[in-house]
């Protein structure tokens, strides 16, 4: 309705004989949204996030570290337990495996954090993809024997799922809440040692799982950002206005602006 209005003002004032009073001199612009766009048009903001590649020293140290302990014969275990034969297990490692990835949304409740639920949850989802890819192409191409027997046991998945959902936290509350950024630690090591005293994996495994999840923590943030902020300044594009139509009046005459963004 208010571009009609202008459209109507402005074949006014053409109307007007140029000799009457003082010259008029003036410019209108018309807006015109694309087809089917609202008054109100939806905007996404652009998160800026600047990749650290001294983020990815802690975890290729872990997983070194585990490859080391597996290749070299006898030292997969460091030489740290005595293992035996038969335990009552613990079967808490299995809940704690998957309910780790949920704890930043724990978190969220308690805490300030960095993004919102919406982008931790992309987070989470392309972080548990590159986890899974990464730690069951070694599984099969390895083939290291469990301690009990059983077979792929490098690196720990549980361990990796575990201390994927921990260092997400760490990301999201660093800087607001240290508490709560390292508690997920805590948790994640608890999954590891119970892998070990289970019977099921080596220490080099749980090294190295512990580097693979943080590893792939990592990736989800250096290839999710890049790729929403392209989707939400194409989307900001879209919502704002595209068509502009100016027309010009002057001493000489009249005319036409005409502005098309793309």
């Amino acid at each position: 309705m208010k571009s009609f209005i202008c459209i109507l003002l402005v074949l006014f004032q053409f109307t007007i004989e140029k000799g009457v009073g003082a010259v008029c001199e003036t410019s209108l612009c018309l807006s015109v949204p694309d087809a089917g766009e609202q008054d109100s048009t939806f905007r996404m903001s652009v998160v800026e996030y600047k990749f650290k590649p001294k983020s990815l020293i802690l975890p290729a140290s872990f997983i070194t570290v585990g490859a080391v302990g597996t290749a070299i014969d006898g030292m997969n275990d460091f030489h740290l337990f005595s293992r035996k034969d038969s335990v009552k297990k613990l079967r808490v490692d299995d809940y704690m495996e998957w309910g780790m990835l949920g704890w930043v949304f724990v978190c969220d409740l308690m805490g300030k954090e960095k993004h919102n639920w919406v982008d931790q949850l992309c987070l989470v989802v392309i972080a548990e993809g590159f986890n899974a890819a990464m730690t069951r192409a070694v599984k099969y191409t390895v083939g290291e024997i469990r301690p009990d027997g059983g077979p792929h046991s490098f690196p720990s998945g549980h361990t990796a799922n575990a201390f994927l959902g921990a260092h997400i936290a760490w990301k999201e509350f660093k800087d607001s809440s240290p508490v709560l950024a390292y508690s997920g630690y805590a948790l994640a090591t608890f999954v590891g040692c119970s892998r070990l005293y289970n019977n099921r994996h080596w220490v080099a495994d749980v090294v190295a799982g512990a580097g693979f999840g943080i590893l792939s923590v990592e990736l989800a943030y250096l290839t999710y950002f890049p790729v929403r902020n392209a989707i939400a300044r194409k989307i900001n594009m879209k919502g704002s206005d595209r068509l502009v139509v100016a027309p010009t009046l002057g001493s000489y005459g009249g005319g036409f602006y005409l502005s098309w963004r793309f």
